[in-house]
């Protein structure tokens, strides 16, 4: 399994849903709005069909999109202009850039 198809899976978003619910949709590192549920050990092609990793509550954290961002691609941002990563990888406005529009 690629992670595109994990990420696509009904046991994947049954559960992200189920847990960012279980946080009432709040960042567990800045406390704004959480959109994501985050692994804490990354998914890799080694680890995919270890539900013990993937489909763990436990190894989850429910994360905003700028925090999300900020954990995989650093606290500089992998973009300018107010412009961040989603969960797919497209470039959206970031969460601050949204706040102000």
């Amino acid at each position: 399994m690629t992670q595109k198809q994990f990420y696509r899976s009904k046991q994947w978003k049954r559960l992200s849903r189920a847990f960012l619910l279980s946080k009432n949709y709040i960042c567990e590192r800045c406390g704004g709005p959480a959109e994501i549920a985050h692994h804490k050990q990354y998914i890799t092609p080694a680890n995919i069909n270890d539900p013990e990793i993937t489909l763990n509550a436990d190894n989850l954290e429910a994360l905003c999109l700028e925090c999300h961002n900020k954990e995989h691609f650093g606290h500089g941002g992998a973009t300018a202009w107010g412009l961040a990563f989603d969960e797919y990888g497209n470039l959206i406005p970031s969460q601050k850039e949204r706040n102000s529009l």
